[in-house]
Formats: C-alpha cells, sequence, structure tokens
C-alpha cells in the first residue's frame, strides 16, 4: 500500500508506498542510476553510531518516533527506539513499539496465497473469477499471479480519488469498497503492463477467507505469525487494545507534528492492515528466506520478477533489486501516520527493518543509508527543507490537470494536479494525495523527497510537466 497503504505515503499503503507512486520510482532510479562505491567496511560500534546519527536527524526534521532493527547473519547490531512512539502522552519508541506496517502486509499475504498453492488447493494460474463470486466481469478472468505481482489491470480503488478518500474512514464490506472502483474501465489488458495495485491485494485476502473459511486476521495469526513466535505481529484494526502500539503522526504545510488522517482498517486489508515490530519483522524475514513459511521454490517465485513486471522488479510481495553492488529483496509501506521498510542482503545475511511513526520518506531513507553504511558505501545526504512560496488562483487554474509521465521502464503514470484551499496538489495513480511546495517559476518540490522538481511549461493551461527525480528527467504531456 510502496508503496498507505512506499513510502496509501505515502500517504497511503507504497512499495504503499496508500503514497504519490513517485517515492517507488525514487528506489527505482536509484537501483539503476547510482553507482556503487565499494569501502572499507566500518565497525560493528561504527555502524551503530551511525544509525543513531540517521535517526537522530530525522527527528530533528520532525519524525515523532523511529524503530531500527539491524542483524547481520547472527549479530544484532541494533535493535532500539528513536523519539517518541506516542508524543502527547511522552511515551519512547522502541524495538518492541508496535506500528502500523503497510504495504510490508502484502507479503504476508502473498506467503497465506503460496501455502495454499503448495497443499493443492490452487493454482497460480486460477482465475479470480473462478475463486471469488460476484466479481465485475472485466476482473474474472484475472488470475492469481496477475493480482500477486500487480498486472491485472484491474483498477485500484485507491486511485479513485474523492470517490475513495470521502470514505476512507467508514468501515466498509467488501461488497461496497470494490464497489468503489467496480464500475470503473480496466487500466490495461490482462497481463500486458504493471501498475501498484491495492485491489489485486485485497481480492487475494477475500481469495484466502474463502479457500480457508476463515477471516484474514484469523490466517495471519494462526498460520504466519503463531508458527513463529511472532507475538507482536497481527491484523491492526483501531478497536482491540494492542499493547505497545505507537500513536500515527504527518506533518502538516508548515512542517509541524499534528495526528494522521483517520482511516478504517478494515479498508487496507490484506493490502496493508497489519501491525508488527522491527523484530518480529527480521524474524520473518528470515524464516521466510529460509524456507520455513513456504517451500524454498515457492519464496523463489516470490522473488522473481516475471513478465510485465519484470521491470520493476517486483515478484509477489517483494521486490528484487540492488543496492551498494548488493543484490537486495525488499518492500516498503506507507499508511496514514506511519512509514515502514523491510531489507533484505542474501550474500551477506544483512536484515534491516526501520518503522517510523511519521508520514514521510524516512523509513526508506534510513534503511538504503544504513545499507550503504554497513557496506561502506557513501551515504546519501538529506536535501534541505524546501519553502512554500504563495500561488495565485491564476497560476494555480494553469497548473491544474492530468499529466501521463513516460517511466524509465516503460510504463506510464496519470499525475493528477489540482487545488485546493489554495494549495497546489498531485496525486498519482494507485497513491494518496501529495501537497506540492511551490519554489516560484513554475517549479514545485515536495517534502517526501526534497530533491524532486516538478516544473510546468509555459502555456494556459499548461501543455506538459517535467518530472526531475532520482537524476532522471521524465516529461509528462497534459491528458487531453
Amino acid at each position: 500500500l510502496p508503496g498507505t497503504l512506499s513510502t496509501l505515503r505515502d500517504a497511503m499503503m507504497h512499495a504503499s508506498r496508500y503514497t504519490l507512486v513517485l517515492p517507488g520510482l525514487a528506489v527505482y532510479l536509484a537501483a539503476v542510476l547510482s553507482p556503487a562505491v565499494a569501502q572499507q567496511r566500518p565497525s560493528r560500534a561504527a555502524l551503530q553510531r551511525t544509525v543513531d546519527s540517521l535517526a537522530a536527524s530525522a527527528l530533528r526534521e520532525g519524525v515523532a518516533g523511529i524503530s531500527v532493527g539491524v542483524v547481520r547473519g547472527k549479530d544484532t547490531i541494533v535493535m532500539k527506539g528513536y523519539g517518541m512512539a506516542d508524543v502527547e502522552n511522552d511515551v519512547p519508541a522502541t524495538a518492541q513499539t508496535v506500528h502500523r506496517i503497510g504495504s510490508i502486509t502484502k507479503q504476508f499475504t502473498a506467503a497465506a496465497v503460496m501455502q495454499l498453492v503448495e497443499q493443492g488447493k490452487l493454482s497460480i494460474d486460477d482465475t479470480i473469477g473462478g475463486r471469488v463470486p460476484n466479481l465485475p466481469a472485466s476482473w474474472r478472468k484475472a488470475t492469481i499471479r496477475h493480482l500477486l505481482n500487480h498486472t491485472s489491470g484491474i483498477p485500484s480503488y485507491t486511485s479513485a480519488g474523492p470517490r475513495w478518500m470521502s470514505r476512507m474512514r467508514i468501515d466498509l464490506p467488501h461488497d461496497s469498497l470494490l464497489g468503489i472502483v467496480a464500475n470503473d474501465s480496466m487500466d490495461f489488458p490482462l497481463g500486458s503492463q504493471w501498475r501498484y495495485n491495492n485491489t489485486g491485494y485485497y481480492l487475494l485476502g477475500m481469495l484466502i477467507e474463502q479457500m480457508t473459511g476463515r477471516s484474514y486476521a484469523e490466517v495471519v495469526r494462526d498460520q504466519l505469525a503463531k508458527p513463529l513466535g511472532l507475538q507482536a505481529t497481527m491484523y491492526c484494526g483501531t478497536r482491540p487494545v494492542i499493547k505497545r502500539r505507537a500513536q500515527g503522526y504527518q506533518l502538516d504545510q508548515a512542517d509541524k507534528l499534528v495526528n494522521a488522517d483517520p482511516l478504517s482498517m478494515n479498508q487496507p486489508f490484506a493490502a496493508g492492515a497489519l501491525c508488527s515490530t522491527v523484530g518480529d519483522l527480521i524474524t520473518w524475514q528470515r524464516a521466510l528466506a529460509g524456507g520455513r513459511v513456504v517451500k524454498p521454490q515457492s519464496y523463489t517465485a516470490m522473488i522473481t520478477p516475471e513478465g510485465a513486471a519484470s521491470n520493476r522488479g517486483y515478484g509477489y510481495g517483494l521486490t528484487k533489486d540492488s543496492l551498494a553492488g548488493r543484490m537486495r529483496v525488499q518492500h516498503g509501506g506507507g499508511i496514514n501516520g506511519f512509514n515502514s521498510m523491510l531489507q533484505y542482503f542474501p550474500s551477506d545475511t544483512l536484515s534491516i527493518a526501520v518503522l517510523v511513526n511519521t508520514n514521510g520518506p524516512w523509513a526508506d531513507r534510513i534503511a538504503n543509508n544504513i545499507a550503504r553504511a554497513a557496506f561502506g558505501a557513501p551515504l546519501v545526504a538529506s536535501p534541505p527543507r524546501l519553502a512554500d512560496l504563495p500561488t495565485t488562483a491564476e497560476e494555480r487554474a494553469r497548473f491544474a490537470g492530468t499529466y501521463r509521465l513516460a517511466l524509465p521502464n516503460g510504463n506510464t503514470l496519470n499525475l493528477r494536479i489540482f487545488e485546493r484551499d489554495g494549495k497546489v496538489i498531485s496525486q498519482g495513480d494507485g497513491q494518496g494525495e501529495i501537497p506540492l511546495l511551490y519554489q516560484g517559476n513554475s517549479v514545485f518540490g515536495a517534502s517526501f523527497d526534497r530533491s524532486l522538481r516538478l516544473t510546468f511549461a509555459p502555456g494556459t493551461p499548461a501543455p506538459k510537466v517535467t518530472l526531475l527525480q532520482g537524476g532522471a528527467t521524465i516529461d509528462g504531456p497534459r491528458v487531453p
């Protein structure tokens, strides 16, 4: 949810990532455009000091609290918290603080599906319409594989704009939630493209319930969490009392910490509704890679991109890419008030979990820099804080519209620009709303990635926007 549910960023589900899909794009571009510079690895103590410094920097930028776990082999290098789990009650964050993990949930869902495949109860190429009744006709031919790797073309409910955002606080039953996009056109023909899709994983949760006769929460508890001793990993409902649960926050336009926008936790469901701790996540990740959750061939399928998902490095609830010259398996998450990242470097048996109880890019940023530090590669500094200049009504009207960005992997991203209360807002496919910060001369930035720039071409309305991010320049013509 790369993305809150990467970094719905965002934000909701990421990488999501319920977030502007651009945080996920930043990770992708960094992997393919940034050369690794090999240097001598730091000592254990030096790495610990670096983690402390990275966390302190994020706290200075306004983050409420952070939990970090770093384990190499059998050596637990860092397992601690920074800042506050609950600002209003002065509760410090620790390694045992329970966070919403957003779209990291997706690998749990994918593993539960693969267990059903191993039990012979379904095939990865079964159609969802043959397993879950009463779905829209255009969705029924999508296979389990299409849903797992985001190539179904089924419209994502988190991309429905006000139709979804106006109802995201309501506990909706399955049919009402899916009804938000049930009559929308397919985004693309089955299997022809990749687009991050929370509806797909919502449907997989329904499939799990249909095939097991149990709730998704019960399946996660009894088949995934309990066998591994994951005592803090559970469905993150709003009503149950969950010990050591963090409160979620976001930064307002003035970078002031405020309580996160409310969200019904029925809605992220199997796409992003779990809670966990950094210790549980590292235990989970190692068990998954070690064949203790699904068979090795199933895990291989989970981390192996195929078809239209290949260019995005996306398998089943996990992505595979590289950082600092090492192959990495990872997934992040973003959901109201929280962002998260779980990374694994198999060649070094290095696991990194970062959970942050504030919307934004910090989990990705901190985890990536921890990995760079662990391998002796240069760290990437956070860009300076951006100003937000005033805009006129005429300027806001000139920028407003939908722009189609051609991404480096051949896919496209529809980016909607609109005005609310005198501010310019962006929303990408499958992502939450992102306030833009005006830098003058038709140029905008964003707080989640201070290096990002959106430049609108001259004309009324603006005929094109150009995105500069991660070393790449991407043009997006206005959609008529």
